[in-house]
């Protein structure tokens, strides 16, 4: 990947369509929540991709069948089925969009399967050349069970995945489970940026990310949880519990950043540690352009063309980058990131033996 030429907008392109997944593991009420958001008004003109359509209770809402694998509900949305590859169901959709065989529908929620490592998912959405010039990734909604999470998360490894790389965290049935506070300690330790919301949220406040269906920016900290990894992490937990090896690291610059040294970080970084990486996003000033930040996201090592925005969504200038670890020393992201900003730091070893060979550094 390289910074040097982002991708301008093309008037002739229509814009890219905003797209939300939603996971959470087996039973912990995505089919609920979805039904909620679906006969919310400001969710009209969606489509909902779901893995399998029998595996959501939508008949009250439909309206008429399109084809074999598509239905029209009530709220204006439309719902399909993924019987494959997403990324063709995604390139079909746009096909009867662009030929008016389906209404121009302004926004996509996918719903994956409870078991599904939500990793590949957002690598296809960030890495296919075309999906990622109409479609443009907005946010990571996990749905936590109050009753079963705990056991769940020690269970199963996808469940901690499906935490660790979301935008949002809606915990159910909380008024049955009896240890919320142990499990919200968990959360926050696994992704201590997602803030932990009600399923009775707004549709808009849960979906929304960085950038509104309406053009207006949302405040970036917001969409970071850049605060929220600042704060120290919460006291009494016991983190070995088959997932201490998930961290997030957040990496800041208040001077606008060399776009070489910027290129080389992320290139080592993914080159050398992809598999670990679960998830990256940020907001960038580039030192040559340092008022049309860059809005940066990544999977493994995969890091999607970044996109320039006309202007800072808010007063605060400051490069944020978040990144999402698996096995993976925090630290060393931190004293790589300093190593190429030219920045000391009294706890690293010798910056020029980071940026020289960084990839024998143990545990990174």
């Amino acid at each position: 990947m390289s910074l040097s030429d982002p991708p301008k907008p093309d008037p002739r392109r229509p814009e890219r369509i905003p797209l939300t997944v939603l996971t959470g593991f087996l039973g912990a009420g995505k089919t609920t929540l979805l039904n909620r958001w679906l006969k919310d008004p400001a969710l009209s003109d969606t489509v909902v991709i779901v893995n399998e359509f029998g595996e959501i209770g939508l008949d009250h809402l439909l309206i008429e069948t399109v084809d074999e694998d598509m239905v029209l509900l009530g709220a204006g949305c439309l719902c399909c089925t993924v019987r494959g590859d997403l990324i063709s169901t995604l390139e079909d959709l746009l096909r009867q969009r662009d030929n008016g065989r389906i209404g121009p529908f302004r926004r996509v929620v996918i719903e994956t399967t409870g078991l599904a490592d939500p990793a590949p998912i957002l690598h296809a959405l960030i890495y296919h050349p075309y999906l990622v010039q109409r479609y443009r990734l907005q946010s990571v909604v996990t749905v936590v069970d109050a009753v079963h999470g705990a056991a769940t998360l020690d269970a199963h490894p996808e469940a901690v995945r499906q935490v660790a790389v979301a935008d949002r965290l809606v915990l159910t049935k909380a008024d049955l489970g009896a240890g919320n506070a142990t499990l919200l300690a968990r959360l926050a330790s696994l992704n201590p940026a997602a803030p932990v919301l009600p399923p009775e949220t707004p549709a808009e406040e849960l979906l929304g990310g960085l950038f509104g269906l309406d053009g207006k920016g949302a405040d970036v900290r917001d969409w970071l949880g850049a605060d929220a990894l600042a704060a120290d992490p919460p006291a009494g937990l016991d983190v070995n519990r088959h997932d201490a090896s998930i961290r997030a690291v957040c990496l800041t610059s208040e001077a606008p950043v060399p776009r070489p040294a910027f290129e080389m970080f992320l290139d080592l970084l993914r080159s050398g540690h992809g598999p670990k990486i679960l998830r990256l996003k940020g907001i960038v000033a580039l030192a040559d352009d340092p008022d049309r930040p860059l809005v940066v996201h990544g999977v493994q090592h995969v890091v999607h063309a970044p996109m320039a925005l006309p202007a800072w969504p808010d007063p605060d200038h400051t490069s944020r980058l978040v990144v999402i670890l698996s096995e993976l020393d925090p630290a060393f992201v931190h004293r790589l990131w300093d190593a190429f900003l030219g920045r000391p730091r009294l706890d690293a070893p010798d910056a020029a033996a980071l940026t020289d060979n960084p990839l024998a550094i143990p545990g990174g």
